[in-house]
């Protein structure tokens, strides 16, 4: 349980500092010649309005609590709340953006935000292509060693790898893969770029 507790710490405090690269547009993890593949596009609008409804609904239980004289031992816990929910919706968003996917010439790397990552060598990568599955029941799941790693419930690049590959589930519990399906926002370019070790010119985000 304590460890638990820290590994969701862990959480709130790199959310924290992804919003400051955020704000600095700046990413992480993503070295030198290596290839970011973005995935944060496809849920900007539903985060985007997930933080508005919630700044909303924010403003307006705290007005409405304060209209109908409710004590403030009773307002307080539920503002803070309210305003850590706006700020969870916020710190995903920008470890989403700023921890993207990474290809270089020795791994695969495959994140979510701060939750996951799972790093791939080059030489256990089998086979990768483009593939379409609209039906994934969680943003991370773990099935007979098919790792699915969906935004929005898709997933739409497949790798099969060679030999299983360990990695840490976002609650702690250790995992093997044989197959990974991620999401990219463009999941041709990404392919390209682990078949033939270079992007695209203009398909993918070359580090700078």
């Amino acid at each position: 349980m304590v460890r638990m507790v820290l590994r969701v710490l862990g959480f709130e405090l790199k959310g924290l500092a992804g919003i400051g690269l955020w704000v600095l547009r700046r990413r992480h993890g993503v070295p030198d010649g290596a290839v970011a593949v973005p995935y944060a596009k496809e849920q900007a609008f539903t985060l985007g309005l997930m933080g508005f409804a919630m700044a909303v609904e924010t403003v307006v239980v705290d007005l409405l609590l304060v209209a109908l004289g409710v004590p403030g031992w009773v307002r307080y816990p539920v503002l803070v709340g309210d305003v850590y929910g706006l700020a969870f919706a916020l710190m995903t968003a920008a470890t989403c953006a700023t921890r993207p996917h990474v290809v270089t010439g020795g791994e695969l790397r495959v994140r979510y935000g701060a939750y996951l990552d799972v790093r791939v060598p080059r030489e256990r990568i089998a086979a990768v292509r483009t593939t379409r599955d609209d039906n994934a029941q969680r943003l991370v799941s773990l099935e007979d060693g098919h790792l699915r790693v969906a935004v929005g419930s898709r997933t739409n690049v497949s790798v099969e790898l060679a030999g299983p590959v360990a990695f840490t589930r976002p609650l702690g519990r250790r995992g093997e893969a044989t197959r990974i399906t991620f999401f990219a926002d463009d999941p041709e370019a990404a392919v390209a770029a682990l078949r033939h070790g270079t992007p695209a010119r203009g398909l993918l985000d070359p580090a700078r």
